[in-house]
């Protein structure tokens, strides 16, 4: 695929430098639409900025089956609600939280840490595969694209600090 198309593919699939992506894919050999494709979906499994059902949810379900797995979810948002905090606050603590889980494993992905004497070889890989499910390679540096692929474009700065960019 030309640089043109490629970059066209980016703009439809809702990347904010569909130009650079493709750019760095052509020029540098870099597999950036796995990336990317990679890191738009993992964004996806994070909690909406505009959306709070979930903390509904989760505390419905909480009070349905007290003792379940990730009940102390809910339980606690019951509690930051009847203490004050507003959907907003505790949305944006949860979303940042899951931000920096994402970031950290990707991280590790390139970077298992300090592993014990006896396993210290030991490494992981994310691998994009073809239709026939053959490896074509590894996805490699996808934390230093976390940021990037924010779906807010603000790279998880604050709402706030957004709008106070825009009028310094």
């Amino acid at each position: 695929m030309d640089q043109a198309k490629l970059a066209a593919l980016f703009k439809k699939l809702g990347a904010s430098d569909p130009e650079g992506w493709a750019r760095s894919q052509i020029e540098e050999g870099i597999p950036q639409l796995a990336r990317y494709l990679f890191l738009r979906q993992a964004w996806r499994q994070i909690v909406s900025e505009g959306d709070s059902t979930w903390i509904d949810i989760s505390i419905d379900r909480a009070q349905g089956r007290p003792d379940e797995p990730y009940a102390g979810v809910g339980h606690a948002l019951r509690k930051l609600r009847a203490r004050g905090a507003t959907n907003e606050e505790i949305t944006d603590v949860v979303r940042g939280m899951q931000a920096e889980l994402l970031f950290s494993l990707c991280y590790l992905l390139s970077d298992p840490g300090e592993l014990e004497a006896e396993v210290e070889g030991m490494g992981w890989a994310l691998v994009q595969l073809d239709d026939a499910g053959g490896m074509v390679g590894a996805i490699e540096g996808l934390h230093e694209s976390v940021l990037e692929t924010d779906p807010t474009g603000r790279e998880m700065r604050p709402r706030q600090a957004v709008s106070a960019q825009g009028h310094s």
